[in-house]
């Protein structure tokens, strides 16, 4: 089998079907197999899915235990040698499994690879190549000045907006919603960490492979789209303090120990700040 898609499913029933259908749709001369992990939906996922697709591999969670741990189960299933992790909300393209497996066979390097994501509107989904966020690069996005200054590397260490969408570059990390690896670099690195409930993990995952010795890298030449955000949508406040704890778990994980207490401080100050900053919009927004 040369490669295993992992695909997440939270009440997102044609959603997912679309994106099964999407895959089923390639135009590719490699194998694939397609696991589908249910984390405990509400709708009828289960059951179409089931019905309309049955050689799909499907696994009813009992629970729903967040991104990581569901798409743990998915891998351990697997038996390809490139692992696909692909958002139920998104749409591949006919030449995608193809391109890319072509390219991480031609880049043995390369641990793991993303290709080029948009939005339904066309514009590019900027989290598909990103830099780590250090304390530096996370003050000039949060802060606004890399959208002051777009096209200057150092103020865009994060959304690296002054790199061509369109050409190919290592980069330091991928999204979760297409992230392509390797067999052998799970093997090494190991699975995503399931102390990540639905962000950061990606990120995470990305900086154990460059740890590992890997390279990551950003093939544009094929393109999904991603209908961002579509299993998440009911619970604002879950993912208001998921995606700031994420902030706070990566940190404390990979940069405590780099940097001394004052900046320690003033990024754990940060993230605070910026979390009641977010449930305040948020509450605001709902009220008006």
């Amino acid at each position: 089998m040369d490669v295993s898609v992992i695909i997440l499913n939270y009440n997102t029933c044609e959603l997912t079907l679309n994106a099964v259908a999407s895959v089923y749709a390639s135009e590719v001369s490699y194998s694939y197999e397609i696991i589908v992990v249910d984390n405990h939906s509400s709708d009828s996922s289960v059951a179409e899915i089931r019905a309309r697709y049955p050689e799909v591999r499907l696994v009813e969670n009992p629970s729903n235990d967040g991104f990581s741990r569901g798409n743990n189960i998915g891998i351990r299933l697997a038996i390809g040698r490139y692992i696909l992790l692909l958002n139920s909300d998104t749409i591949i393209g006919s030449d995608t499994l193809q391109t890319m497996i072509t390219f991480m066979d031609s880049n043995l390097s390369v641990g793991a690879s993303g290709c080029k994501i948009v939005l339904p509107d066309g514009s590019l989904d900027k989290a598909c190549k990103r830099g780590f966020p250090t304390p530096s690069a996370s003050f000039y996005y949060a802060s606004g000045i890399s959208k002051l200054f777009p096209k200057e590397p150092r103020f865009n260490q994060y959304q690296l907006g002054y790199l061509d969408p369109d050409k190919d570059y290592p980069v330091d990390c991928l999204v979760g919603a297409f992230m392509l690896v390797r067999k052998q670099v799970l093997d090494q690195v190991g699975m995503l960490d399931e102390e990540f409930f639905m962000y950061g993990e990606d990120i995470d995952w990305c900086y154990r492979i460059k740890q590992g010795g890997w390279q990551i890298h950003y093939y544009p030449y094929t393109q999904i789209v991603h209908h961002k955000g579509a299993s998440s949508r009911r619970k604002p406040f879950k993912i208001i303090y998921e995606f700031h704890r994420a902030m706070y778990l990566f940190h404390k994980k990979h940069y405590q120990q780099k940097y001394n207490i004052i900046v320690n401080g003033i990024v754990y100050l940060g993230i605070l700040v910026k979390f009641i900053i977010s449930l305040a919009l948020n509450r605001f927004g709902s009220v008006r």
